[in-house]
């Protein structure tokens, strides 16, 4: 059934089509999804810094991005506080809190710049009292000097002067508007965009605080004042104070979280208890972009999940689409490369093309290629002139021609190198401490040592861990035993009791002398000398060992 389709040289198509012409399913081989972290990229607070991923369509793979804020790392902080009259009361607290707010973010960076920033509204009616006397100070009828309403004023750039600071705040007044919204989001869009002004530091985690005790305007509110123009989401500072305040709208939520997340800007909001709902509702709404959560020191791990629904239009395969994770207000981010696996290599059989998948052999003839040349070893098949090597359950097959497996070792007990190596071309590769052919054989020799210390008694060799006798009279585990050359007067009895049943007669003596073997000698227990005959009534067996009196 492989040859209806594989001699066309066209693999790749869907496993209901590759079934159809005849493939079993056991042999449909579905590419697996490749992800690849790039050691050589490294980050400080956002990690690793590049992965790449190759997959197939409808396929998807998770990656884990580490987030950690650094004790030490730069932190930009800015207030953009709402000095409105309604205000009187937070403003002066903040005067007294601010500093100690200030002095406890030290705790947790050593690198600490603050900003200060104010805004009411729009200084246009029906927003303000436009009648001449409250321009320029909207609370003359209360007899206070105010500020002028205005929809943003830079006024501290970002500066690790903590004098400098406290100053400011405790110079700032309050102003006065008519209606109870505030210009809140109109002027964070222009404390984020503004980086020059504002003096935003491209290594530092930036936090903008907006503190209020308001909901504030959102996009088409200004209509009533008569202003349709969009706002652009650019910068509109000059001599630190927001031009376009009167003549462009407020910016729409979506257009302020686009400008926060471009800006790498981390927005964190103070408001008074009867507000926190509607500012939970717009953060609720863009979760990406409004939170209040801030980590210090610690590492937190997201699992990010990519898929590619389908192949480019262009079918190009070496088309790489990038993505950056980048966590708000961080200044790092990951790259992610996603590559598309969608074609299929193909290549045409030519009946008069040599076949490059067979390995050269000093028997091999090219002219009679079929007969003495086999592709990829038997074991795989030739695809566009390289070697696919066949899958099995007994292991792998590797090898430019397929030539080589992990499994075709020595078994030890059923198991691949007695599980104390692993297999490479056809050897084991034994582990430290190992040897033998199939690594069931120990280096050491202690295996082999009696407790005296002596190996093998003396009388052998330590072969993978056991003993092995020099001599086929000695045996036991460590030569130990010599059954053969035992040489107690017990083996020799029957030349002693022949003697002992004659009297010591030396009639019988050279009849007795038969039975014992010609390495027992006969000794004199009086003169001490050998002889040929036995005269006295005690008779000594000298044996090899030692002499034992009968």
């Amino acid at each position: 059934a492989q040859g209806l389709w594989w001699s066309v040289g066209e693999r790749c198509d869907l496993a209901v089509t590759l079934a159809r012409r005849g493939c079993g399913l056991e042999f449909i081989e579905h590419p697996e999804v490749m992800v690849e972290v790039n050691p050589m990229t490294s980050r400080t607070q956002v990690s690793p810094g590049e992965i790449t991923l190759t997959l197939r369509p409808g396929a998807e793979a998770s990656v884990v991005v580490a987030v950690q804020q650094l004790e030490r790392y730069p932190v930009d902080l800015y207030y953009l506080v709402d000095v409105s009259a309604s205000m009187q009361d937070n403003l002066d607290q903040l005067k007294k809190v601010g500093v100690a707010l200030s002095t406890r973010m030290r705790e947790h960076s050593s690198d600490l710049r603050l900003g200060f920033g104010s805004f009411v509204d729009k200084n246009v009616s029906p927003y303000i009292n436009v009648h001449p006397s409250k321009i320029n100070n909207p609370c003359s009828d209360y007899e206070v000097k105010c500020l002028p309403a205005h929809g943003f004023h830079h006024v501290l750039s970002m500066t690790s002067n903590m004098s400098e600071f406290t100053r400011i705040i405790k110079r700032q007044r309050i102003s006065g508007n008519m209606d109870t919204p505030e210009g809140g989001l109109d002027a964070m869009l222009q404390a984020t965009v503004c980086q020059v002004g504002v003096g935003w530091r491209g290594e530092a985690k930036r936090l903008l605080l907006l503190m209020t005790d308001q909901p504030s305007h959102l996009a088409l509110d200004s209509r009533l004042a008569g202003i349709v123009t969009p706002h652009d989401g650019l910068c509109h500072l000059e001599n630190s104070v927001y031009m376009k305040s009167s003549t462009m709208d407020h910016p729409s939520l979506g257009l302020l979280a686009e400008k926060l997340l471009e800006n790498h800007i981390y927005s964190l909001f103070a408001v008074e208890h009867l507000q926190y709902q509607w500012y939970e509702v717009i953060s609720n709404t863009h979760t990406h972009t409004y939170t209040t959560l801030t980590i210090i020191n610690m590492q937190v791990y997201f699992n990010i999940t990519i898929g590619l629904l389908s192949c480019p239009d262009d079918d190009d395969e070496d088309d790489v689409v990038q993505v950056f994770v980048r966590p708000v207000g961080y200044n790092e981010s990951v790259v992610i490369k996603v590559r598309s696996r969608c074609r299929c290599r193909r290549c045409h059989d030519d009946a008069t093309h040599q076949s490059s998948c067979g390995e050269d052999t000093p028997d091999t003839d090219h002219n009679n290629q079929g007969a003495s040349e086999v592709d990829c070893s038997g074991r795989g098949v030739c695809v566009c002139e390289r070697c696919v090597c066949e899958r099995n359950s007994l292991g792998t097959v590797y090898g430019t021609y397929c030539q080589m497996d992990d499994y075709s070792c020595p078994y030890q007990r059923e198991i691949l190198c007695g599980g104390r190596g692993v297999c490479v071309s056809g050897e084991c590769v034994c582990e430290e401490g190992w040897t033998g052919e199939s690594c069931g054989c120990p280096v050491s020799t202690a295996t082999c040592l009696l407790n005296n210390g002596l190996l093998c008694s003396g009388r052998g060799r330590c072969v993978c861990g056991r003993c092995v006798c020099d001599d086929h009279q000695h045996s036991g585990e460590f030569c130990e035993r010599c059954p053969t050359c035992h040489s107690s007067c017990q083996s020799h009895w029957r030349c002693i009791d022949c003697h002992l049943s004659h009297g010591l007669s030396q009639r019988k003596m050279g009849h007795c002398n038969h039975t014992c073997p010609p390495l027992v000698v006969y000794v004199n227990d009086v003169t001490g000398t050998m002889g040929s005959g036995v005269t006295h009534e005690s008779l000594t067996h000298k044996c090899h060992d030692s002499p034992k009196k009968i």
